[in-house]
């Protein structure tokens, strides 16, 4: 079921994080100010901060700072960001939303 899950309305293909593992899961990264999702597949040890680095590389063609953004799963920010996907409450098939840390004006 996940892996229809992550493909509803993603980017298609999924982006590989890492060295394929195993138990290896595929997570969602969605950013609503670009109205973008993408599915990224990686090993469940892999780190808050280097998922969110791997997407913001995706996303944004010129560099942003990571400080920049903030990473929330099931609508609370994850505070530690150098923790594994998995102790932060993350499973095959979660969602992570990545938005700016504060809020921009609008143009």
């Amino acid at each position: 079921m996940s892996a229809a899950v992550n493909m509803l309305r993603a980017r298609p293909g999924v982006l590989a994080l890492g060295a394929e593992a195993p138990n290896a899961i595929t997570v969602r990264v969605q950013m609503p100010e670009l109205w973008d999702t993408l599915a990224v597949r990686c090993a469940p040890d892999t780190s808050v901060l280097a998922l969110k680095q791997a997407a913001l590389d995706a996303f944004l063609p010129v560099h942003q700072p990571t400080v920049d953004f903030v990473m929330k799963l099931r609508g609370f920010e994850v505070l530690d960001e150098s923790q594994p996907l998995d102790v932060a409450g993350a499973r095959d098939g979660s969602t992570f939303l990545l938005t700016y840390r504060h809020r921009r004006p609008v143009r």
